[in-house]
């Protein structure tokens, strides 16, 4: 699966990781292919709010959302909000569809691919908030190229994001803090919203737990939150 491409050689050309898991049940199964298709961002065309839900509305989007504790949390504390969410991984999708349909979360698109090619099809300053939440570390150094908190999706993300629009992101890995830190420290499109230490050592209010995180905890992990105002 190709992500968007960009003369950025930081910029990700490809999708990595794994995309399946563990066999789905009969039940998941029939979420797949009765609620997937019904909630799915069209493979073509600009992606935005009218395109999705038929109105203009405050547009979130979340790269990666993993099992879509935080998806769900956020579309159900916001229903006139719309959500896309971005994940790659069939499981997860399936985890995020149930709760949908238990939420009645009609605010809802999902995506099951490669986030920076929906995300490279919104048209610039659309988005009022984008989370990257726990992304996958890549923790060897010649696998750095791979993180998608890098210079060219970081740029893409400034580019989607509104004036005042907010970047939200969270870890738990030391190497990725410190990688994340490196990229977004000084960059000319963010302002880190943060004066002393609690505020990226608390859970913002409003930013919803996911199960990645809860174990990360459960295992004497320190996680760390990060809110960027687009300038």
């Amino acid at each position: 699966m190709t992500a968007h491409k960009s003369g950025d050689p930081t910029t990700l050309n490809r999708l990595y990781g794994r995309q399946s898991g563990h066999k789905l049940r009969v039940a998941q199964q029939e979420l797949v292919e009765t609620l997937l298709p019904a909630i799915s961002v069209p493979d073509e065309g600009d992606v935005t709010a009218t395109s999705l839900f038929g109105t203009d509305r405050t547009l979130h989007f979340e790269i990666g959302f993993g099992g879509g504790e935080h998806l769900a949390g956020r579309a159900d504390m916001l229903p006139d909000h719309g959500f896309i969410g971005c994940e790659p991984f069939l499981n997860g999708v399936v985890t995020a569809l149930a709760h949908v349909r238990d939420k009645a979360l009609g605010n809802v698109r999902l995506h099951m691919g490669d986030a920076l090619e929906v995300l490279a099809r919104i048209p610039d300053g659309s988005l009022s908030f984008v989370y990257l939440l726990h992304p996958d570390p890549w923790p060897k150094a010649r696998h750095a190229k791979r993180r998608m908190m890098n210079p060219g999706p970081v740029a893409m993300i400034a580019r989607k994001l509104k004036p005042g629009g907010e970047f939200r992101f969270g870890t738990d890995h030391p190497v990725y803090l410190r990688w994340a830190l490196m990229v977004m420290n000084g960059h000319p499109d963010f302002d880190w919203l943060a004066s002393d230490p609690k505020d990226f050592l608390n859970r913002p209010g409003g930013w919803t737990e996911t199960r990645y995180e809860a174990k990360a905890r459960s295992l004497g992990h320190e996680v760390w939150y990060f809110r960027y105002r687009r300038r």
